[in-house]
């Protein structure tokens, strides 16, 4: 997803003068590196110097420009973190912090890579939008958004590398702050989003070979959230099942309970997200998933498929 990303942006400058990347200690390759050496002024490393990352974009929004923060997503969001409420929102200036391989994808490295708890703090921050596409082409159209759009600060919240394409046959397109289904069901549907909507997708799966039919929908913009999407989702399925990697506060799970509460909404509602804990285990990204208890088999367990 990373590479999509710097594709993406690589072509939105190309079009538009005025787009930057300001990124910490990250070595361009491939698109990055097209980047830094065709607009060599638009491309600034500051190293590890978040603070004055997320500041030198705050300065360049306020003269016109569109800049990008880019890094890991601990640094991008946690070491600057007063930086990026004070400078881009208390301002509501048109950056996008992008924070790349998010949740627990770099798993080897522990808790200090870990952004568990992210989407709970920049949610909280008044002005921030919150973007977290499933898949490579869900990053192409988000990051495409990123490069144009004037309403305030965003939080770009990607993976890594090696994800597969599970959009191609979306039955929406994707829209800014809207649900985006990507199968329509009638008996139960998944709500998800980031790249754990590969599990969701497997778990889709194995309800259709139980006969279920099956929504698969992915929440890509978790603020502002679709409310009205979600009830309806819940309206409209005797079963919905959240699944994300976060941790359990703060994120898609406890607001669409909120909303299950708030509609007075009649079907089963099932949540996955990470513990409230940090997780000592060395090993893959699904070896730390599941000693989360995202699990497929455990999930399915829970949901009545085992």
């Amino acid at each position: 997803m990373r590479n999509t990303f710097s594709e993406a942006l690589y072509k939105a400058a190309t079009a538009n003068p005025d787009v930057y990347i300001v990124v910490a200690d990250i070595s361009p390759a491939g698109s990055m590196a097209k980047f830094s050496q065709q607009y060599p002024e638009r491309f600034i490393n500051v190293g590890v110097a978040e603070q004055s990352m997320i500041g030198i974009c705050a300065g360049l929004a306020l003269k016109g420009c569109q800049p990008f923060a880019y890094t890991i997503a601990t640094f991008s969001l946690y070491r600057p973190f007063e930086m990026v409420r004070d400078d881009l929102c208390y301002q509501n200036l048109p950056v996008t912090v992008v924070g790349m391989g998010s949740g627990v994808i770099y798993s080897t490295l522990g808790g200090t890579h870990h952004t568990q708890e992210d989407i709970a703090i920049a949610g909280a921050l008044p002005n921030m939008q919150i973007i977290a596409p499933c898949d490579p082409a869900e990053c192409t159209e988000a990051t495409t958004h990123c490069a144009t759009q004037k309403k305030g600060p965003v939080y770009l919240r990607i993976g890594k590398a090696g994800e597969p394409n599970l959009t191609e046959k979306a039955v929406d397109p994707w829209v800014f702050g809207k649900l985006r289904y990507l199968t329509r069901g009638s008996d139960v549907c998944i709500l998800s989003y980031g790249v754990i909507m590969q599990k969701a997708v497997k778990l889709a799966q194995a309800f259709e070979a139980k006969g279920k039919s099956v929504s698969l929908v992915s929440c890509h913009t978790l603020k502002p959230l679709d409310v009205d999407g979600i009830a309806d989702a819940l309206a409209r399925h005797k079963h919905v099942i959240v699944i994300e990697e976060h941790a359990p506060q703060g994120g898609l799970a406890p607001q669409t309970k909120q909303i299950a509460w708030d509609t007075r909404a009649t079907c089963r509602l099932d949540t996955f997200t990470l513990q409230d804990a940090f997780i000592h285990n060395y090993g893959s990204h699904d070896d730390l998933l599941s000693a989360h208890g995202i699990d497929l088999g455990l999930i399915s367990a829970r949901v009545g498929l085992a």
